[in-house]
């Protein structure tokens, strides 16, 4: 009969301290997502072109949604894209996905599969060797929601 009331005394008080946590926002903001591009970029500006996102605009089910991120030209290698940045403004954690590559890496090109939370923009970074930054964004319609779990 003891172990009944330890029990019930424990979870009586995991569900207060479960009351006492703060409450925080649910879903990433475009704030946050700025702020995360800013933390990679810095004070660098970010250009538009080379890099490439490739995902279907319009999407049935956003729990596994194809993703490609390359590059649309080769470059010189003083000028080789050194690592990729994926983020999707209305996911729960804004940064989706991040590439690094070697200085022996061949075609700088990814391909996966991520979820999304809702209908957003999904903003690729691609950052180069000679400290340059280039950007490519795509605005994807979603059917059906993932993320929300």
């Amino acid at each position: 009969m003891s172990s009944g009331l330890d029990r019930r005394r424990f979870a009586f008080g995991a569900g207060i301290a479960l009351l006492a946590l703060p409450a925080g926002p649910a879903w990433a903001t475009k704030a946050d997502v700025a702020a995360k591009i800013k933390e990679i970029a810095g004070a660098t500006p970010i250009r538009k072109g080379r890099v490439k996102i490739d995902l279907p605009v319009l999407v049935e089910s956003a729990n596994s949604v194809s993703l490609r991120v390359s590059v649309e030209q080769s470059l010189p290698h003083d000028q080789r894209v050194l690592s990729f940045h994926v983020f999707a403004e209305g996911n729960p954690l804004p940064n989706v996905a991040h590439f690094h590559f070697g200085p022996r890496a061949g075609r700088r090109m990814v391909a996966t599969r991520i979820r999304l939370a809702d209908s957003q923009t999904v903003i690729a970074l691609a950052k180069c060797a000679d400290g340059s930054i280039w950007l490519d964004s795509i605005e994807v319609l979603v059917a059906l929601a993932a993320c929300l779990d």
